[in-house]
Order: C-alpha cells, then sequence, then structure tokens
C-alpha cells in the first residue's frame, strides 16, 4: 500500500502515538522549565555558579541519548520513567543558560527602583527580575522542545510512549512493504508536533510578553 492509504489504514494508533510523545514532551518540559528556572534564580547572581551550573548541563547533553536510557533501565526500569528522566535532563541547557542570561540583563536601576519603593527581595524576583528575563527565557523553552521532541523518539526502545515506535517498528521490519511508511509517518507525526508546539510558543510570547520588550 502506498503512504496515504497507509495513514488511512493506522490513523487511530498513529493519532494515540502522536497524543502519548506531545504529552511526554509537554510534562517533561515543565519539569525542565521549573528546575532550569530555579537553578537560574539561585546561580545567576554568582559568575562561579552560574558557570558551574552551564556547565553541568551542558555535560548532560553531551551524554548519547540511546545510552542514557540505557543507564537508566537499571536504575528506573522500563517505560516512561527513563523517558521522564531523560527528556528532563537534556532540556535544562538551553533553559538554565538563558534564564541566567535574562536576569543578568536586567536593568540594575530598575532593581534598586523597586528597592526603593520597599519591595523585598522575592518580591523584586518575581514583580520585576522573572517578567523582564522572560522572554529570553521563552526562547530556552522553545529551544528545548524542539530537541525534545526529536529525542524523545529514543525512548521507544525503553519501551517509552511516543512515535518513536512507529519509527522503530519500521526500523525492525526494513525490506518488508510498510517499513518505509511507517518511518516516514512517525517522522513527519514529529515534525508536524514539533511546529505546532512551536506555533503555540510563538502565541504565548504575544500574549505574555509586552510590546516593548518584544521590540
Amino acid at each position: 500500500m502506498n503512504f496515504w492509504e497507509y495513514l488511512g489504514n493506522r490513523h487511530q494508533q498513529l493519532l494515540a502515538d502522536a497524543s502519548q510523545h506531545a504529552s511526554a514532551v509537554f510534562q517533561c518540559m515543565v519539569l525542565a522549565t521549573v528546575i532550569g528556572v530555579l537553578i537560574g534564580v539561585v546561580t545567576y547572581r554568582s559568575d562561579w555558579a552560574g558557570n558551574l551550573a552551564t556547565t553541568a548541563t551542558s555535560t548532560i547533553l553531551t551524554i548519547p541519548s540511546l545510552a542514557m536510557i540505557g543507564l537508566l533501565i537499571p536504575v528506573v526500569g522500563l517505560g516512561v520513567p527513563p523517558t521522564v528522566v531523560s527528556l528532563t535532563l537534556y532540556g535544562l541547557l538551553p533553559i538554565v543558560r538563558n534564564a541566567i542570561v535574562g536576569l543578568r540583563g536586567v536593568d540594575p536601576t530598575l532593581v534598586d527602583a523597586a528597592r526603593g519603593i520597599g519591595m523585598s527581595r522575592p518580591m523584586r524576583l518575581v514583580r520585576v527580575e522573572l517578567p523582564l528575563a522572560w522572554p529570553p527565557i521563552l526562547t530556552g523553552i522553545r529551544v528545548s522542545t524542539q530537541m525534545l521532541m526529536g529525542i524523545a523518539a529514543i525512548a521507544a526502545y525503553a519501551s517509552g510512549p511516543g512515535l518513536g515506535n512507529e519509527i522503530f517498528r519500521g526500523l525492525a521490519s526494513l525490506g518488508s512493504k510498510n517499513a518505509l511508511n511507517q518511518v516516514l509517518a512517525g517522522t513527519l507525526g514529529i515534525i508536524i508536533l514539533a511546529l505546532l508546539f512551536d506555533a503555540g510558543y510563538v502565541l504565548i510570547g504575544r500574549l505574555t510578553i509586552p510590546r516593548g520588550i518584544r521590540v
């Protein structure tokens, strides 16, 4: 059968895999964002701490994804746990780096003005520094999401959820009549999901970043 016939026959399974793929990436991005921003908040005021955080998360990103998942299987088992742990770790670097850069780039006079009107340190962070650092943080989130969309496909190696299962089934049956269709369907599905997520981030940016800051 041709590719379109394959999609017609397998659309329910493909939609289920796409839903699982999107859900896994979304949940891991939430975790990576929370952890990454917290690391940025804790380390941005110190050069050595910021460099240490960036170096540590950079080192994680150099570990091949297949090796990372393979190392996690004896620790957390198969399925969702190694997927969540590995994707969250891989998503940290752009968020940590951009959070540090964004927070360090806040105009000190604005922080001094907030201090002058009696804002406490946590209040200055929440109401002044983080909102002004939000554009680069959002950019880091977008970059992380695009990376994780592709890396999440490797989760199928550990019986994880998502479109990677379709790709792995196709690769495992190379030479059969539907092998190429399976690989192509999984790959195109991941690309479409990545584009949809990125469009969502563009919309979030327009809704949450004031026009003056965008300019």
